[in-house]
């Protein structure tokens, strides 16, 4: 008997299956139900096995960072340029290529869903933190932290390169809508869907999270006469630590303020000096009245046959020869504009230079003369206005430069290279000159994006785990388990058991086509109960919020527990897309 069975009515042929006997008119065993495997992904062995293999890929990649870390070849300041490299061009190519070659005018309306289910995700994790932390008791300042723990979830290096692998593995994503869907073009709509998550996090994160959740301590009242005291401790002890410096160099520490400096001794304000202007060439003698009057206007003067300046030595003089010698012997400083230029080539580069910078200044000032002319022209109502409406629009102009980054000027250029299908052929169409050239150059450097992702992501794993218990505060070693377990309850597990049926019933009764994708559904799954965000771990640096604790955190999250948390949340995640079907 087949799968479908004409004698039996739909409604009951699909319930049943093959075990459903028409004759006895019997419901079959569950058991029955359950030994068979489902078509659209391979059996549960078989299953395991592909996303041991993916996460072990993630893990295999990530291992070398962990360990040149380890031996120290591989520091915060090389790690943090690789994370701004990566970003600033890596992962842009790689979004370009996967998502202007894929998408079409068509599949962008339909992607509002992500907003909702992301506040959704986010209000469920935020009110399983709070409960969380009032369970164990933590104060505010503890409470915030668990709160930012289980809220912000890592949406990029992670799911990016689980999305990545599944699709190249797993043969039950490819969508039905699609005539002829692909493994890339499942990669390419995964990261999509991640990309938009990842910048609704990054909002939310940089503004709610640094500025109140991550907080430093200092924010908190009930910490006020703690941060005075530590700071007055400090204090004194700078204060005893400059003393103590200023008896080993034979010299009173405050009588060495006051001394002025010695020829030898290289002071700021001479080592940033810079003359208004002209100043005397060593070896003139004698001054002439015009020469007076340069000197006057460059902050120097003749009185008494010594020279001085203001704001250097005791009172402004400058006190024997040596001090004249070390003023004199500056460079003649002429303006750039005044200078001669080199002659040939080099001279014509300079004075082009030279003509469009004047040109650039004359034609900014006669448009900002006009401008102010035309404006004060206009009657007073219609001025107030126009000031509103600049100042509204400075605004909005200024949070688009600091919201935007490389990654989403990459997406808005794909999106729109996409809704073009002739500018879409001109860069992907098989032969065409741009294909060959920069289409392949971003390709190439797409390539890299996800291998240096993840070996930046085993270095910051290390170097979070190197935190020295020394410097850990008392409060951080009493609540440290607590902290912990909180944290990974509030990430981990509670969000994905509240957010698997909520999502099951989005992909069965919401009509919105990619809610039938298989690969928007891991995504989803993936980001209910991914590890902390990796981002928290440089907010709590910056803040000084609970560092060793969020070092444990990232290495129970990234080495413990991403293995069985992606298993069962990828198994979530084709059960619910079976049975949305």
């Amino acid at each position: 008997m087949g799968f479908l069975d004409i004698r039996a009515p739909t409604s009951m042929r699909l319930a049943f299956g093959d075990a459903w006997d028409p004759a006895s008119m019997t419901a079959p065993s569950p058991f029955v139900i359950f030994k068979k495997p489902q078509e659209s992904h391979p059996s549960i062995d078989n299953l395991v096995l592909l996303v041991f293999g993916a996460v072990l890929e993630v893990v295999c990649v990530s291992l070398p960072g962990y360990i040149i870390a380890r031996l120290g070849h591989f520091d915060a300041d090389k790690q943090k340029f690789l994370a701004n490299l990566n970003v600033m061009l890596f992962t842009p190519c790689l979004i370009f290529t996967k998502l202007a070659s894929q998408l079409n005018a068509s599949k962008l309306i339909e992607l509002g869903i992500i907003p909702i289910i992301f506040v959704i995700q986010t209000l469920v994790s935020y009110i399983v933190s709070r409960v969380v932390s009032r369970c164990f008791g933590f104060n505010r300042r503890a409470s915030n932290f668990v709160t930012a723990m289980g809220v912000f979830g890592n949406s990029n290096s992670l799911p990016i390169s689980l999305v990545i692998s599944l699709s190249q593995t797993l043969k039950g994503l490819h969508w039905d809508r699609i005539p002829g869907d692909s493994d890339d073009e499942v990669a390419a709509r995964g990261i999509l869907y991640l990309l938009l998550f990842q910048q609704l996090g990054q909002l939310v994160r940089w503004s709610w999270g640094y500025h109140v959740l991550l907080a430093p301590k200092s924010k908190y009242e009930e910490y006020t006469d703690e941060t005075v005291e530590e700071g007055r401790y400090h204090g004194e002890e700078a204060e005893d630590e400059d003393e103590t410096h200023g008896l080993m160099d034979g010299v009173d520490h405050e009588q060495d303020h006051e001394r002025p400096s010695s020829p030898t001794h290289t002071d700021d304000s001479m080592a940033h000096y810079e003359p208004a202007g002209r100043t005397p060439v060593g070896g003139s003698s004698g001054a002439s009245p015009n020469d007076s009057e340069d000197d006057e206007h460059d902050g120097t003067w003749k009185a008494n046959g010594k020279p001085y300046t203001n704001g250097l030595g005791l009172n402004g003089h400058l006190e024997g020869h040596e001090d004249l010698d070390r003023i004199l012997s500056f460079p003649r400083i002429r303006s750039t504009d005044d200078s001669e230029a080199p002659p040939g080539i080099k001279g014509v580069t300079v004075r082009v230079r030279r003509f469009v910078r004047k040109t650039e200044l004359k034609t900014w000032t006669y448009l900002t003369t006009t401008g102010r002319r035309v404006y004060n022209s206009l009657p007073h109502p219609v001025q107030v206005a126009l000031t509103k409406l600049h100042h509204v629009w400075s605004r909005v102009y200024q949070f688009l430069w600091d919201f935007m980054n490389p990654p989403l000027w990459a997406m808005l250029i794909a999106v729109f290279i996409a809704s073009v299908p002739d500018l879409q052929a001109i860069f992907f169409r098989e032969g065409s000159f741009i294909k060959t050239s920069v289409t392949s150059a971003i390709s190439s450097s797409a390539g890299v994006a996800v291998p240096l992702i993840l070996v930046v992501l085993g270095a910051n794993l290390a170097r979070n785990t190197q935190v020295n218990d020394d410097e850990t505060e008392p409060e951080e070693k009493e609540l440290g388990t607590r902290l912990l377990v909180a944290s990974l309850v509030s990430r981990m597990l509670l969000p994905t058991l509240i957010m698997a049926p909520i999502l099951a019933l989005f992909a069965k009764f919401v009509p919105v086509s990619i809610l039938d994708d298989p690969i928007f559904v891991i995504v989803c799954f993936l980001l209910t109960g991914a590890p902390s965000a990796l981002q928290l771990a440089q907010i709590c640096q910056i803040n000084n919020v609970y560092e060793t604790v969020m070092g444990r955190i990232l290495f129970q999250s990234y080495v413990i527990w991403i293995m069985p948390s992606t298993l069962i949340l990828v198994l979530c995640a084709l059960e619910v897309v079976e049975w949305a079907k």
